[in-house]
């Protein structure tokens, strides 16, 4: 299992459309990939799931990968969170 910590600098935070590139990036992957945030967790590859967590800008949430390819998964996944735009 491979965690990584990261801050989400989106200005509106996960909501659809970015959680849309997150889910279609982690169904790329064998392995599970989730979020933490606030003391919940959800799967990275439901929407539903990256929804419901209601993570604003400047957060500070935990991927976390396990699987075959779990540091990929983990690495890319903090990436695109990193990276994403309004």
């Amino acid at each position: 299992m491979v965690s990584k910590e990261v801050i989400v600098n989106n200005g509106t935070g996960l909501h659809a459309r970015p959680a849309t590139l997150l889910v279609k990036k982690a169904s790329s992957f064998k392995s599970d990939v989730s979020i933490e945030f606030n003391g919940k967790k959800a799967n990275v590859k439901s929407l539903i799931g990256v929804l419901s967590l209601g993570v604003t800008k400047g957060a500070n949430i935990t991927v976390t990968a396990s699987g075959d390819d779990e540091t990929l998964a983990a690495e890319e996944i903090a990436k695109l969170i990193e990276t994403l735009e309004d």
